[in-house]
């Protein structure tokens, strides 16, 4: 087996220390002097993320071998600076590493959930550096926290949030504007390698699209997403039942810098007596990062527009009661240090991560459900893969009262929607309808979505700035 690699003197001086296998024995690591190094020192165990993005190794060729982590290969060639090196010059790779059993990856293996058979493949890869956790702790804590996270995603279209190779500080995330990350969002449920129980649902994107979408009805689909590498799950706010009826209103409040959790928590207690104004009941979570979220659970009588709509004017209500402290502005330059309330996460494909979602973190930080007395009295950091499910199993699912109450009109929301059309007018900067993201059609009513500061007179004359 031969593997070779292209790697610019720069990146090698970057990465080091860059574990390499010395004699198929011992771990080694480039020291940095001269090109490549004067050799390599022996017996050096390191993390296997030090090695893998740097060099372009993935996890696959690495194994543990006597307590080491080694490289199951059997020649290594790199080129630097137009010169190549080979390690057969510096240091021999044992050729026959892959001839030691206790060198293999570590086989699947199979988890009893409900009444299926989840395979877990590489369970020993290091999905979490900082803390040390496998592939195989981030099925077993989904599966700990089953009740809640199933929950939480049961018969709804799920987004998957995946890095396959675990979290490190250097992997990307694809976005729309950049495709170029290691993890990515996977929205069309796998062609190859599903299991036949596993369910799909369809679901229509803003260009009118379709695609189907894994649908978790049962915990097993959540392991299952899991061992794919999946961290954090995306569902629609709709259910399989009528994929065009949303049920739940989902409000983010967004900490702009200078802002943190506090403020945000702040603005989500007055937040809860504006819904309870509008005739609605919330429920709080931490958004793994500084933010919060509340999810309302209403009647599935009302389509994408309207959620999104209801959103709007519950913020806005919000921006009223405290102007100082939260924002409904999309444009960033007019948000100042001010919660932001992101309108557009109620918007059609736009979707905010689940209860009990993983944020891909050093310490593994989890979306927390909570109840309102002690949304002031947590911190995000609080909540992680290794200490929630000690707080699950002693206090259960705290969203339970979410699940359980009766979902209701959003009338009254869009009732505080339609004074603002009537006051604010619509269809230019500062009406009652808000820009959609970039990449959605021109929606009705619609303002310019050029920000003030890069408007032509012409915009601004049109969007009545003139």
């Amino acid at each position: 087996m031969r593997l070779e690699l292209l790697v610019a003197s720069e990146q090698l001086r970057a990465t080091r220390p860059a574990a390499v296998d010395a004699l198929g024995l011992g771990v080694g690591v480039l020291t940095g002097k001269g090109p490549l190094g004067p050799g390599f020192a022996e017996n050096l165990v390191l993390q296997r993320c030090e090695l893998s993005a740097p060099l372009g190794f993935g996890f696959d060729h690495l194994a543990h071998l006597g307590g080491r982590i080694v490289l199951r290969v059997g020649h290594l060639c790199l080129s630097v600076a137009g010169a190549t090196w080979s390690t057969a010059n510096a240091v021999c790779l044992f050729p026959t590493v892959l001839t030691y059993a206790d060198a293999m990856p570590v086989p699947a293996v199979e988890l009893e959930v409900g009444n299926r058979t989840v395979r877990v493949t590489s369970p020993d890869k290091i999905y979490f550096p900082d803390v040390g956790l496998t592939k195989l702790d981030i099925v077993s804590y989904v599966i700990a926290v089953g009740d809640g996270i199933f929950a939480a995603l049961k018969d709804r279209p799920v987004t998957m949030e995946r890095w396959p190779g675990g979290y490190r500080p250097d992997v990307k995330l694809s976005t729309r504007s950049d495709h170029h990350g290691e993890a990515f969002y996977q929205k069309r449920a796998p062609s190859k390698g599903m299991p036949d129980w596993v369910q799909t649902v369809t679901i229509a994107f803003p260009s009118g699209r379709t695609a189907d979408e894994v649908c978790a009805t049962e915990l097993a689909t959540i392991a299952w997403m899991a061992n794919l590498g999946t961290l954090r799950y995306h569902p629609w706010p709709v259910t399989r039942a009528d994929t065009e009826k949303v049920d739940q209103l989902r409000i983010d409040l967004d900490p702009q810098p200078g802002t943190d959790f506090a403020d945000a928590a702040r603005a989500a207690h007055e937040l809860r007596s504006v819904l309870e104004d509008a005739d609605l009941v919330g429920f709080p979570k931490t958004s793994g990062g500084r933010g919060v979220h509340v999810f309302v659970p209403i009647q599935p009588a009302y389509g994408f527009i309207e959620a999104r709509h209801a959103v709007i004017a519950l913020g806005r209500e919000l921006s009223r009661r405290m102007p100082e402290h939260v924002t409904v502005s999309w444009w960033k330059e007019e948000r100042g240090a001010r919660i932001f309330v992101d309108f557009n996460q109620m918007a059609r494909d736009r979707t905010i991560a689940s209860a009990y979602s993983i944020r891909p973190t050093p310490t593994a930080v989890v979306s927390a459900p909570l109840t309102w007395d002690e949304l002031s009295d947590v911190a995000p950091e609080d909540f992680t893969v290794s200490s929630m499910p000690a707080r699950f199993a002693k206090t259960g699912d705290a969203w339970r009262p979410f699940y359980a109450t009766e979902p209701r009109s959003i009338d009254a929301a869009l009732e505080m929607y339609a004074r603002d059309e009537r006051e604010l007018g619509t269809g230019k900067y500062g009406g009652a309808e808000m820009p959609y993201p970039p990449d959605y059609p021109k929606m009705p009513g619609e303002p310019s979505r050029v920000q003030p500061s890069r408007m032509t007179n012409e915009t601004r004359e049109k969007e009545g700035l003139a």
